[in-house]
């Protein structure tokens, strides 16, 4: 049991005839989790009713993962594990997104609210380098070690691990601070956005507690069509199915929403006023239909502003790159 892909379930999740990979690789039964479109988050009592139902047909889920690719909210981890352990159900959380909010104590701790595996990625709202992690309890250590290699895994790309060391101490030092202001920013860009006209989703719990900011873009032509045309302003997002898209008749091509994400934004310094600038270049682009090269120099401008990481041991350029210092390398 986890999210549907427009609740926000990573596509990995689908079903088989979505060709998602616990359906379509892993041969697995996937039943969602409900989902409650105003609050933007598991349902819990509706969830509770769907698998009650599903036990008195045995199909009682024999994993429920919580976490998202949409993850606005901390997940009902506390409020469901229980009631899913009562029936034998294994409790897994994916934090791939979040996991830096996590180590920054400033989102949820899901394995101390009943999760026995939690799974991350280390180069999200976690800085570092790209690759994947798990994390769990020392009782669960040699069966997870047994699914990983050789089950799944053949190596562990030594070239990444010192850069991950690195990072993972940098977000003791700074992580608490740099969460917080992931989170001030996106409910920052959230407030900023509405105001400028769009249906930012999640207003009701108060838009975003974490690093995203989800919008319904289908009145102005679709998520699709208007990630090309940010992107030719100097401004990367995502498209993103949203809760109504499947019954609207909308493919994820062209989907109704549009993602966004600060962390990036948050590690080269930017804090809530530079918020309000992007979405208005936001609006400019998409409601006033600015020319996008316009937007795109004012964009690169800005952006100069910003040429350092902070929240690191050793603040310095952003993306430099470094050359061998011995030419005579082959």
């Amino acid at each position: 049991m986890a999210l549907s892909i427009p609740n926000g379930g990573h596509i990995s999740y689908g079903k088989l005839e979505l060709g998602g990979t616990a359906g379509a690789v892993r041969g697995l039964d996937v039943q969602y989790f409900s989902f409650d479109e105003e609050m933007m988050n598991i349902d819990v009592d509706s969830t509770k009713l769907k698998v009650e139902k599903l036990a008195k047909s045995n199909k009682t889920p024999k994993l429920a993962i919580f976490g998202a690719s949409v993850f606005l909210f901390p997940h009902p981890v506390k409020e469901l594990e229980s009631f899913f352990k009562s029936y034998g159900t294994v409790v897994m959380y994916d934090s791939a997104h979040v996991l830096g909010l996590i180590a920054g104590n400033r989102f949820q701790d899901p394995l101390r609210e009943g999760a026995e595996v939690v799974t991350g990625s280390t180069h999200k709202t976690l800085p570092g380098p790209q690759g994947g992690i798990v994390l769990s309890w020392a009782r669960y250590a040699d069966q997870l070690k047994k699914a990983a290699f050789p089950s799944n895994l053949s190596n562990h790309h030594l070239h990444s691990v010192a850069g991950k060391a690195v990072v993972f101490n940098e977000m003791l030092a700074y992580g608490k601070d740099y969460a917080s202001q992931i989170i001030e920013n996106a409910h920052e860009f959230a407030v900023q956005l509405a105001a400028n006209g769009f249906k930012v989703l999640g207003e009701k719990a108060g838009y975003t507690k974490s690093h995203q900011v989800i919008i319904d873009i289908s009145e102005y032509g679709g998520g699709g069509k208007l990630e090309k045309l940010l992107e030719q302003a100097n401004i990367i997002v995502n498209r993103n199915m949203i809760h109504d898209d499947i019954k609207a008749g909308r493919h994820f091509d062209n989907p109704g929403g549009l993602r966004f994400g600060v962390q990036e934004l948050t590690r080269l310094g930017m804090v809530k006023e530079d918020m309000r600038i992007i979405a208005d270049y936001i609006r400019d682009l998409i409601i006033k239909h600015k020319d996008p090269s316009i937007i795109a120099n004012e964009v690169r401008q800005m952006r100069n502003r910003f040429r350092t990481v902070k929240y690191t041991f050793d603040e310095q350029g952003a993306y430099s790159y470094y050359k061998l210092r011995n030419s005579s390398i082959v």
